[in-house]
């Protein structure tokens, strides 16, 4: 007699067919996902860049199909082989190979192995901690490694770059809560008052830099926490004052960097790579601080949306199409509705 299988639940799915990607709700079972130690009910899920490029049709995200989008997910846990987690445990997971090499968040269900889930902090729960997600992880990491290396606000201005985005809305509400002058980078005409509101002293209008091509411009910023990468960043770098630091997240401009020794031999400038793929040890040690000293004071503005399973192929469209400000929530299975 064959084992009973589980009930089918909802999930957002991303395949290949034809070379093309195609990504759908569609329902499955707990038998079908990737195996792991921990089997979670998800509650929330956030949408990052990686997510909606994941499953747009030209994606080159996963790197096997078909598996479950998202790169985030918290919830507590259904069942565990690990006697580190028991049933209700409230966790969450972020990186680890979701929507890569594993399934990911945008599922009722996800199972992941027991080294890739953190308990959720006090001072955060399921919602709160997607509101953050990858992003928040990823600006929290900057800001650490800025001041391990020394900034402190005396240096001069911060200047963060994609200011409108997830990493860069909650690096300015982190950065201006530790005494930070922010300066916001943004194309966004309409957004000044939402960066304002975050903590951001000034904002610049990105179509009104003049980048300048010398190998050292004059020292404008303390340092800075850039999502864009390519012209801007190699800017950042030279125009950075003595012993600034420069960090560097994303390439939602361009990947190249074109520049020269002259800012680091002369003023001692420091351009620091921030990836979230952290050992487990250091992950739980960022998120007690997203909880405590770090935790951003306006996360409640910063989410500026929140869907369903159903809705994410028009909450994609948005963020590729760069109209998103803020950050998009997305609820699933039976999280609470507020």
């Amino acid at each position: 007699m064959s084992a009973l299988l589980s009930p089918p639940f909802k999930a957002f799915r991303i395949d290949q067919r034809a070379g093309r990607v195609e990504a759908q709700l569609t329902q499955l079972r707990q038998e079908e996902l990737s195996p792991g130690e921990v089997l979670i009910r998800v509650a929330y899920s956030s949408i990052n860049y990686k997510d909606a490029l994941a499953a747009s049709p030209t994606g080159r995200i996963l790197r096997r199909f078909p598996l479950n989008g998202g790169i985030d997910l918290a919830g507590a846990v259904e069942s565990s082989s690990d006697p580190a987690y028991r049933p209700g445990d409230a966790v969450l997971v972020t990186g680890a190979g979701l929507s890569e090499t594993r399934d990911g968040g945008y599922a009722q269900f996800a199972r992941v192995p027991a080294e890739a889930v953190l308990p959720i902090p006090a001072g955060l729960d399921a919602r709160s901690a997607m509101a953050l997600g990858t992003a928040g992880a990823a600006a929290a990491l900057a800001i650490e490694r800025l001041q391990c290396n020394g900034q402190r606000p005396e240096l001069g201005p911060i200047a963060v770059t994609g200011a409108t985005g997830g990493v860069g809305s909650i690096a300015i509400d982190l950065l201006s809560g530790l005494g930070y002058e922010v300066v916001a980078f943004t194309g966004k005409g309409d957004a000044e008052g939402y960066l304002r509101a975050l903590g951001a002293a000034r904002v610049q209008r990105r179509q009104e830099l003049t980048l300048g091509t010398r190998a050292l411009e004059s020292g404008t910023w303390g340092g800075a926490i850039d999502n864009v990468g390519g012209a801007l960043l190699s800017w950042l770098v030279r125009s950075t004052r003595e012993r600034g630091n420069v960090a560097s997240i994303g390439l939602a401009a361009d990947a190249e960097l074109h520049t020269s020794v002259m800012p680091f031999i002369l003023r001692g400038v420091s351009l620091l790579g921030i990836s979230v793929g952290l050992p487990r040890a250091e992950r739980a040690a960022l998120w007690q601080r997203l909880a405590t000293d770090l935790k951003p004071r306006h996360l409640d503005r910063i989410v500026t949306r929140t869907v369903g399973l159903e809705e994410l192929p028009a909450a994609f469209e948005q963020v590729l199409a760069g109209r998103l400000i803020g950050r998009i929530l997305v609820r699933i299975g039976d999280a609470d509705r507020h």
